[in-house]
């Protein structure tokens, strides 16, 4: 049987509503509208054998070590909800920063769950898939389908996708890692606390560019603050996109360091990713259609 392959997308916050910490659990409860982008990680599932890894690609290295990897982990969780299941050795063509906001490490989970249910004739909305996702990452359910839609709680409550039009954007990582907990730290929300701000706005289907745009604007990025806090750089990145012409919204993604930036078109966000990458050539600096 030839390799099953999937792309792995980046994840993009449009908006990071951070409602509070749940008393239980003590995880933070969110809400926030997510997009993909178009390309990202690629991988591959040749089937037979055990269960194994390996990673290739530019960002390769700082993904690290395979055994501890979010693929291998999702896989195991999946093999023993359900004995038997076809496996095989993944391959992981690793391009996305790690650790930077965009759920790169999720959205390779998610594809190897996606590539095991193909495999066994499983559905994406298999009990046994969606609590493999679940227990793997709070942003794997999300990554399991990559279309735009909102997720709330910790992860776990995963909305229908909404199908809105493609976003031009840029998307910048400084090159500088950012753990998540040391920015829920700075956020500063002790248990049972509830955070402060506007509630998030409601989205339709299928709305237009000008639309969106509308909607997630008067929104926002909670953990942003406290991110820069964290990594002061990511200031400048903003500033980066900002001054671009056409750029209409430039917003920090997840807990960062990758910011975002909104343009009226295709055009204007690769010629501002260009002016961008010329003058950070150590930036890692991409254009794409966020959906």
């Amino acid at each position: 049987m030839p390799s099953l392959v999937t792309r792995a997308p980046a994840k993009i916050n449009l908006t990071l509503h951070v409602l509070g910490r749940r008393e239980g659990d003590g995880y933070h409860e969110l809400e926030s509208l997510v997009a993909f982008t178009g390309s990202g990680d690629t991988l591959s599932l040749m089937p037979g054998g055990e269960l194994t890894l390996d990673v290739s690609g530019p960002t390769a290295g700082p993904a690290g070590p395979l055994d501890d990897n979010l693929v291998i982990r999702a896989a195991k969780r999946l093999t023993k909800a359900i004995p038997g299941l076809r496996i095989g050795g993944f391959h992981l063509i690793k391009r996305l920063p790690v650790a930077a906001g965009i759920g790169g490490g999720s959205s390779d989970a998610a594809a190897a769950l996606r590539l095991l249910a193909r495999l066994n004739d499983l559905s994406l909305d298999h009990p046994a898939v969606v609590e493999a996702a679940r227990a793997t990452g709070s942003d794997v359910p999300v990554c399991l389908d990559p279309r735009g839609r909102m997720m709330r709680g910790a992860g776990e409550d995963v909305g229908p996708a909404l199908g809105f039009a493609p976003l031009p954007a840029v998307l910048i990582n400084p090159g500088v890692p950012v753990a998540t907990a040391p920015v829920f730290k700075a956020l500063g929300l002790t248990v049972g606390q509830r955070h402060a701000g506007e509630a998030h706005p409601l989205l339709a289907r299928c709305l237009g560019f000008g639309e969106i745009l509308a909607a997630v604007t008067p929104a926002r990025n909670d953990l942003e603050a406290p991110a820069l806090t964290v990594a002061p750089v990511i200031a400048d990145t903003l500033t980066a996109l900002r001054d671009q012409p056409g750029c209409r919204l430039a917003r920090m993604s997840g807990s960062g360091a990758t910011v975002f930036g909104l343009f009226a078109t295709r055009s204007d966000a690769v010629w501002a990713a260009a002016a961008i990458r010329a003058m950070q050539p150590s930036w890692w600096v991409r254009a794409a259609l966020l959906r």
